[in-house]
């Protein structure tokens, strides 16, 4: 577990986030994006990258974790949230969030049915978005818009600065994964 950075004034403790989806789709550089911006508002922040041997096409996740407190375990069995780039993974990683929590799932691949009702699902259309926009790699960046949107767990203004950061050299890049981000702010405030 790592620290740095200016840190949150007392209120949301802890946020824990699971983003899953296949290899290729940007869970991996969502987590990463999130981490960054955390470690400016949390003195404790953890990212756990876990994917299989397919480089594209095959599970993959990370686990990102921010805390006022020492982080204890960079694992969790049930996370306060959990993003679904890829629904077809709906029924693998229900079982993930915890009772009261939130699930965002996309919603052209979501074709199961919720075997519980202990949580809030928010099934948002950000691959067609992505595709509208020219691209679906950024369906990524719509999604992580939407978790900040209706979580409110992270500032928006240190996401846009770490796309900045980590993009900003590829001007076009940092601009569609920018409209991207602000696309599915949009998306989550109105799905609230």
């Amino acid at each position: 577990m790592a620290t740095r950075g200016s840190k949150r004034q007392p209120g949301a403790s802890r946020g824990e986030l699971i983003i899953a989806g296949l290899g290729g789709m940007g869970v991996l550089s969502a987590g990463q994006v999130l981490l960054e911006a955390a470690f400016k508002e949390f003195p404790y922040v953890s990212y756990t990258p876990t994917y299989g041997f397919a480089k594209r096409g095959g599970l993959c996740q990370c686990t990102v974790i921010f805390s006022n407190r020492q982080i204890t375990s960079p694992l969790v069995e049930q996370a306060q949230a959990v993003m679904l780039l890829d629904s077809s993974q709906f029924t693998t990683f229900e079982p993930r969030v915890r009772p009261g929590g939130t699930v965002i799932a996309e919603k052209a691949s979501l074709h199961d049915e919720r075997s519980r009702k202990d949580y809030k699902l928010y099934e948002l259309p950000g691959l067609e978005i992505a595709v509208s926009m020219g691209s679906s790699q950024v369906n990524n960046f719509i999604m992580l818009g939407a978790y900040v949107a209706i979580t409110g767990a992270v500032s928006a203004a240190h996401i846009r600065a770490e796309l900045d950061r980590k993009y900003g050299n590829a001007m076009k890049v940092y601009e569609r994964n920018l409209n991207a981000f602000e696309r599915g702010l949009e998306l989550g405030q109105s799905a609230k």
